[in-house]
């Protein structure tokens, strides 16, 4: 794990909004991209809060953006009794298996447990960019798996 990743919230980095916009909009098209319901910049800058949901992290390593995840209210559609969720965690290819999508991970983690939730749970699917090797490594537990959109998403949830 490299010792000059930081791990800040994107509230004190405005800067990274176009350039995740940029990212989402890449990687899930079917939501973000042109012919999706999505508003990849509108959500992100949703997630600029401090103490309240939706709230979201950066990865900065060596000065570059390489990473971000966010916590917020709802996510997976067919599961809207399930709250709050960790969703949006994005690693940019080049920087993936170093370890930044667990401390993204443990991140949300940490400020999911100062705002007082007990549980937070999380859907992976194809194309969903969360890692389950980095989720199993932080002792979430896997709920169901079901179809959903284009592909078939893996509910987890950690107790905090």
């Amino acid at each position: 794990m490299n010792n000059n990743l930081q791990i800040d919230l994107l509230a004190d980095h405005p800067e990274a909004i176009p350039i995740l916009t940029a990212w989402f909009e890449r990687e899930w098209t079917p939501y973000y991209g042109p012919e999706g319901p999505g508003d990849a910049e509108s959500d992100l800058r949703q997630f600029c809060n401090q103490t309240e949901l939706p709230i979201a992290f950066v990865a900065i390593l060596d000065g570059e953006i390489c990473g971000t995840a966010a916590l917020k209210q709802e996510s997976v559609t067919t599961h809207p009794h399930l709250s709050p969720w960790l969703a949006a965690l994005l690693v940019t290819p080049e920087f993936r298996r170093q370890g930044i999508a667990e401390r993204l991970i443990e991140a949300i983690e940490k400020k999911a447990k100062e705002l007082g939730f007990h549980t937070i749970y999380v859907g992976t699917g194809e194309g969903s960019g969360t890692p389950e090797s980095a989720l199993r490594k932080r002792d979430w537990e896997f709920m169901e798996k079901r179809p959903y959109f284009v592909s078939d998403v893996s509910i987890f949830r950690k107790t905090l």
